[in-house]
């Protein structure tokens, strides 16, 4: 365990904490990336991210005490973890921004958490959980924001109750159905397949699609073609040798 990480462990579930980064040692971030490490046998690994950290506390608490499978739970301020961890961190099946509706830097927070996941993350593993919705204070204009950026992004967008045990209660069991398809722990279906039931979906400009998800489809086309070319450069040396 490295300095600055807190555990709390149980015969079936384990709770760690990773520490923030600032730009100091920026080059220590990681990109967190959902296929790099093989999966733990009726094990799934969930991410709360919450900038001001007050609902992943509660929210982590109710979640480890599933008995159906070993739910583990890493807690994080944003996104990217602590790339000293990087060894030690099992695979991630589920990255939840929470966002409290309330504060516009939570908001921007979660949004600038996203450019350090692997594009393979928006496959079904990705969902937003928004707090507050009711409180008269909340502009109409962030929760749109909000409502955008995952049907951008395709990923569904919960709404929770954190100020009271039924609230909480709620929001775990429905965290609790979409870390299951993500950890390939349901037959017969899959995070795909889930994410196309479940995303949000709102009307969106052309220009706004393109704004909040480039970066993500960039990433997807350059490594596709990158793929594609290495592929073609090993066929073409292959018929070159046999003089086809």
């Amino acid at each position: 365990m490295t300095s600055g990480e807190n555990v709390m462990s149980d015969a079936r579930s384990e709770k760690k904490r990773e520490t923030g980064i600032d730009l100091s040692v920026y080059i220590r971030m990681s990109l967190l990336k959902p296929f790099s490490k093989l999966p733990g046998l009726n094990t799934a690994n969930i991410l709360l991210v919450e900038s001001e950290e007050q609902f992943q506390q509660s929210l982590a608490d109710a979640l480890v005490e599933e008995t159906a499978v070993t739910v583990n739970v890493r807690l994080a301020k944003s996104l990217p973890l602590p790339k000293d961890n990087e060894e030690s961190r099992p695979r991630i099946d589920l990255v939840v921004f929470i966002i409290n509706l309330t504060s516009e830097l939570s908001f921007q927070s979660a949004e600038a958490s996203l450019k350090y996941l692997d594009p393979g993350y928006l496959l079904g593993k990705v969902c937003f959980m928004v707090t507050n919705v009711r409180n008269v204070s909340v502009p109409t204009e962030r929760l749109d924001a909000v409502r955008k950026l995952a049907a951008a992004l395709h990923c569904p967008l919960l709404f929770a109750e954190d100020q009271t045990p039924d609230g909480v209660t709620n929001a775990t069991k429905r965290l609790l159905s979409i870390l299951k398809v993500s950890a390939g722990l349901v037959p017969m279906a899959t995070a795909l397949y889930l994410s196309s039931l479940t995303s949000c979906t709102v009307p969106l400009t052309s220009t706004s699609q393109a704004s909040i998800s480039s970066c993500f489809l960039w990433r997807g086309v350059s490594h596709f073609f990158k793929s594609y070319d290495s592929c073609w450069q090993t066929l073409l040396g292959h018929l070159k040798q046999n003089h086809c």
